[in-house]
């Protein structure tokens, strides 16, 4: 039996505001990498931007909110290597797509759950608690795309307008107002910050089902009919 063609590696069109801008630069700068450089070392740099934000986040709890701006440098640092890795093989026509769908994604799961980690050494009590229910949601998101990939054969990274280049942006943003203000600002509205949140992610599983319900409906609709 013939194998299946694999399309973990062609999402779905990102759909947010700075997808066209990132997609240009993309382009541009793939074909300025060493030869040496491979799309799988730049999948593999997320270990190194990972372990990153857990010790920045760690450091700043310590005193000094300005490590912070280490941990956003992990955030930009892990989207350029995000961005090309698989521009970089596909390029070269050297890519490994399945070995890439697997680990690039699950690196980013562990780099998107480091990003919260790294925050909960700055809050105490219920503030705690309420970041560790954000590392939650965030696997929520991610387990979203990969089931309705599984589901539908579709790719998608984008929802609501937001992809996570976005994502990136907000977390630099949170990043900018702790060392500016200090925890208490963020104390106060934390728990709204997770409703939020929770309420965003609660939309975009209803949307993801009813789309995945009304691709077999019309499976069932297209059925041959039993004699």
């Amino acid at each position: 039996m013939a194998e299946e063609n694999f399309t973990g590696d062609k999402k779905a069109p990102m759909k947010s505001p700075l997808a066209d801008l990132e997609k240009r630069f993309i382009l541009a700068n793939v074909g300025r990498f060493p030869k040496w450089i491979e799309g799988y070392h730049l999948t593999l740099m997320t270990i190194p931007w990972t372990i990153g934000l857990v010790v920045f986040g760690f450091l700043a709890s310590r005193g000094n909110m300005h490590w912070l701006w280490g941990s956003s440098l992990m955030l930009v640092l892990q989207w350029f290597t995000d961005s090309f890795d698989e521009a970089l093989g596909r390029t070269r026509d050297t890519g490994i797509p399945k070995w890439g769908f697997y680990m690039d994604h699950f690196l980013d799961y562990l780099f998107m759950s480091a990003v919260f980690i790294g925050w909960t050494f700055l809050f105490e009590g219920l503030n705690n608690l309420y970041v560790w229910f954000m590392v939650m949601a965030m696997g929520s998101l991610m387990v979203n795309s990969f089931l309705s990939f599984g589901a539908t054969g579709e790719f998608k990274i984008t929802y609501l307008k937001t992809g996570p280049t976005e994502m990136r942006l907000a977390f630099i943003t949170i990043n900018t107002v702790l060392i500016i203000f200090g925890t208490e600002f963020l104390d106060k509205i934390l728990l709204y910050v997770l409703l939020a949140f929770s309420a965003m992610v609660v939309i975009v599983i209803y949307r993801t089902q009813k789309y995945v319900w009304a691709k077999d409906m019309e499976d069932i609709k297209n059925r041959p009919k039993s004699q």
